[in-house]
């Protein structure tokens, strides 16, 4: 096992999938189904062109559950928000690199609030952006969608990101776990968890199933497949 990463790899179901009228529902499902934490996306109409929750949301959340809160904020002014999403109950607090020019001091008080700061890149980002900063995040997360809205198409060049990212945290002797977030299903989660991801966050795979407790328990055999191979 690379000591880099995490002993097992772990599904984040997004809540932006689910029914906003039945959140509470939503989290003990995944408390029920085992290996989850809950990812929440954080969307301000101006980073991208949709608006989803905030931090009443994020509080109300953490009241119900003892599921970690992994809040990915998809917001301009990031420095401005990211401690009081820690303060609301966030576990994880993730910020795009492509919307903060002064990405270390917030993943730095990210840390100093108490919860495990990460970067994430769009589509279009490069991972060599993150290379001076190794060492001052936790974890990555490669959008392998145009982040917004949910149910997109995964976009298959985001592999070769994925094992670049992989290969820069064994060439730093750095450990930080790596998400993926977009178009993940049961069909691309075993490649993708083989190609380095640690964490997949899925939306409509798992609250738009059939059987959302079933769509999970297949994500992760999936998931543990790909680190066994």
């Amino acid at each position: 096992m690379n000591a880099l990463r995490p002993a097992q790899p772990l599904l984040a179901p997004s809540l932006l999938s689910a029914d906003f009228a039945r959140l509470g529902e939503a989290l003990s499902l995944l408390e029920e189904a085992g290996n989850c934490i809950a990812h929440v996306d954080v969307m301000d109409g101006r980073f991208v062109p949709n608006i989803t929750i905030g931090l009443p949301v994020v509080a109300s959340l953490r009241k119900a559950t003892q599921l970690h809160l992994d809040c990915h904020l998809m917001i301009v002014e990031p420095l401005r928000y990211a401690t009081e999403f820690v303060a609301a109950g966030a576990n994880w607090v993730s910020v795009h690199q492509e919307a903060d020019p002064h990405l270390h001091r917030t993943l730095s008080a990210i840390r100093a609030a108490g919860a495990k700061a990460g970067v994430v890149l769009n589509p279009s980002t490069p991972v060599e952006t993150l290379v001076d900063l190794v060492g001052d995040f936790d974890f990555v997360l490669l959008m392998s969608v145009n982040p917004g809205f949910g149910g997109q198409t995964f976009i298959p060049r985001v592999f070769d990101k994925l094992k670049r990212l992989d290969a820069l945290r064994t060439e730093r002797n750095t450990p930080f776990f790596i998400q993926v977030d977009g178009g993940v299903s049961a069909d691309n989660a075993q490649e993708l968890v083989r190609a380095g991801a640690d964490v997949l966050v899925a939306g409509n795979a798992v609250f738009k199933a059939p059987e959302p407790i079933g769509a999970i328990r297949e994500l992760v055999s999936k998931m543990q497949q790909g680190r066994s191979i």
